[in-house]
């Protein structure tokens, strides 16, 4: 029997030397700063040599890596701290987007060389766009006229499509609002999408909830639509202003339709809701011609109709007749019967199935005294719509010329009267 003492299985293998190209570089922004800013200071304020200096540095410097140094570097001229102030201890540039002039060419020149940069290196565009953002939440930290710049360059990009409209979330960030910082960035913002001539067709991707989204852009004791109209009237954006105030009377408008049409489900009597109507007319201007076509909506609403075109006819006159009182209330101008009978021609015709019930449904109006003789024939002399034009006209044929007819026998007793 072997009394040695058994030795303990141990580990054994070679070890690995790591290769040079897979060790990890420590990140080291102070270093790439200082190549950005001695280059910038070379160039000065030659924005074309700006632009050529970016595009062979890529080369040499890693862009991917220290994409937020850079975009830092050339808008504020150095490393931007959280708030947006800069380092006094580290090298810095006076020439950057801060220090450049307050005007809308140079703007446009700047605009230029990050756009230049950007399609250069693809691989900075969604680098750029967080940087933007970042700005847009660093307001307070930034002057006035640092503010009006970065608005303008924003401004600018978006006009041109270099940057999404997500950019301007950061606007709405409470702290932001809160101390009403980003109000004067808002509205130089607007003025340059309204100078590149492109503010309307930009508002259908970004300010589908006016007015209700921009009202964020104001501290709490201050979001209402005429806080809202007067500050950018005042900053000469009265487009958007007016465009703000249309938004709201088109949610009023949808308001009112759906609050009639529940009225009208619940089964409430006409009296109260021709009074609850006027009343809310009163309150948002709301003329008698916009109501009509709002009153009309939710009548033919109001109903499930049937799908069979002979029996939708007889349908829609037992239903027009019993709300014939309160298309009546709202029919007190000629104006007013005209658009009623240009909304009930689009609707036989955007609805197939009522093509056959246009003439009927005019001459039970005619008889509930909705409409008068002089809306029907001025309709159909002149303020008739290209919907179904020749079939609806060919309809009231035999009706129009017994008006006619009815009228010239009541001139001619009236004359044999006098």
């Amino acid at each position: 029997m072997n009394n040695q003492k058994q030795q303990k299985p141990t580990l054994t293998g070679q070890r690995f030397k790591t290769r040079k190209r897979d060790e990890k570089e420590r990140f080291d922004p102070t270093q790439f700063q200082e190549s950005i800013v001695q280059g910038l200071n070379q160039t000065g304020s030659d924005l074309e040599a700006v632009a050529k200096f970016l595009d062979a540095s890529g080369a040499k410097l890693d862009y991917r890596r220290y994409a937020e140094t850079l975009f830092d570097i050339l808008v504020a001229g150095g490393m931007l701290a959280p708030g947006g102030s800069i380092s006094d201890d580290l090298t810095r540039t006076e020439f950057c987007l801060f220090t450049a002039q307050e005007d809308l060419e140079t703007m446009q020149a700047y605009a230029q060389v990050f756009n230049k940069l950007i399609r250069r290196y693809k691989y900075l565009e969604k680098g750029f766009e967080e940087e933007i953002k970042k700005l847009l939440l660093f307001l307070k930290g930034f002057t006035e006229s640092e503010r009006n710049k970065l608005a303008m360059l924003t401004g600018i990009l978006l006009a041109n499509g270099n940057i999404s409209a997500a950019v301007i979330g950061s606007l709405f960030n409470e702290n932001v609002v809160k101390e009403g910082e980003c109000l004067p960035a808002h509205h130089y913002l607007y003025l340059d999408l309204s100078n590149e001539s492109c503010l309307f067709s930009f508002f259908p991707n970004v300010w589908l909830r006016l007015p209700q989204m921009n009202m964020e852009l104001f501290p709490a004791n201050k979001r209402s639509c005429e806080h809202f109209s007067k500050y950018f009237t005042d900053a000469g954006l009265k487009e958007l202003s007016d465009f703000a105030r249309n938004q709201e009377a088109i949610g009023s408008r949808k308001e009112l339709q759906k609050e009639l049409q529940e009225m009208m489900a619940r089964g409430d009597n006409f009296k109260d809701i021709i009074a609850y109507v006027r009343e809310e007319m009163k309150k948002t201007s709301i003329s008698e011609q916009l109501m009509i076509g709002i009153v009309w909506s939710s009548v033919m609403s109001c109903v499930e109709w049937n799908k069979k075109e002979e029996l939708v006819c007889e349908q829609s006159i037992k239903h027009l007749k019993q709300y014939s009182p309160l298309l009546k209330a709202f029919t007190s101008q000629g104006a007013s019967e005209i658009i009623l009978l240009v909304k009930i021609q689009e609707y036989c015709y955007d609805n197939i199935h009522f093509m056959k019930a246009f003439q009927k449904i005019v001459v039970l109006l005619y008889k509930a005294d909705v409409l008068s003789e002089e809306a029907i024939l001025k309709w159909y002399a002149e303020a008739h719509v290209a919907k179904g034009k020749s079939v609806f006209l060919e309809q009231m044929k035999k009706f129009v010329e017994w008006l006619k007819n009815a009228e010239e026998e009541s001139e001619s007793e009236d004359e044999e009267e006098n």
